[in-house]
């Protein structure tokens, strides 16, 4: 039997008969679904690699249709941290159930990174708990194909250093604003989350000022 052995993120777990679950698993070859077969029995090997909030490896053995065989679990990474703070867990769940619903229709390797970055940045303390949000709202956006457009504005003009802005809605883009609340802190904050890694953006000193305005406007954009 052919048999694939990838890195994986659990999505979603929903139980099945007496003793059994399916699974969607987010992996580095996109989302699959398999069935563990016992998982719900006391000595189960494989319950234990297959927690929420966890990087996973699996071996997945080819079952009938779509639905594979998970022959083994192990666990990688638990960020177990994350369910020490409420507001992070809530999160993560949210994240999670997105991603799930977006790669319903967009089957792409990249919710992997992308999932894995955000559980890496709730885990850890010293990640800024708005900036991990500010990071999923635009990658999220972006992989959906409406990327924050953070170089010219609503009317295609170029994003000035001196110049005022206003996040518009109905246009999702950045607009000239005399009274705007969008200045080139904000948009040098919102280029930088748009370019680099959690991990890298993490790094960066002195956001606190800019942040929850960038994390509101990246919000309104995501729409979710």
């Amino acid at each position: 039997m052919k048999s694939t052995r990838t890195q994986a993120i659990v999505l979603r777990r929903t139980n099945y008969g007496e003793a059994d679950r399916v699974i969607q698993l987010l992996t580095p070859l996109g989302r699959m679904n398999v069935m563990a077969r016992g998982v719900r029995r006391e000595k189960s090997r494989l319950a234990g690699g297959i927690e929420l909030f966890a990087l996973c490896d699996v071996v997945i053995g080819q079952g009938k249709g779509d639905l594979g065989i998970l022959t083994s679990a192990r666990l990688m990474q638990f960020y177990r941290h994350i369910m020490d703070d409420y507001d992070r867990m809530q999160f993560a769940y949210e994240v999670l159930k997105q991603i799930g619903k977006a790669s319903e229709t967009l089957d792409e390797p990249e919710w992997f990174d992308i999932a894995s970055e955000i559980l890496m940045g709730l885990d850890a303390k010293t990640v800024s708990f708005e900036l991990t949000q500010l990071w999923f709202y635009l990658h999220f956006s972006a992989m959906l194909g409406y990327e924050l457009n953070v170089t010219r504005d609503i009317d295609g003009d170029k994003l000035t250093s001196d110049g005022m802005y206003r996040y518009d809605i109905s246009e999702k883009g950045l607009t000239k604003a005399q009274n705007g609340d969008i200045t080139a802190d904000h948009i040098k904050l919102l280029r930088l989350a748009a370019a680099k890694p959690l991990s890298a953006l993490a790094q960066i000193g002195g956001l606190d000022d800019v942040l929850p305005v960038c994390v509101r406007i990246s919000r309104e954009h995501a729409a979710v």
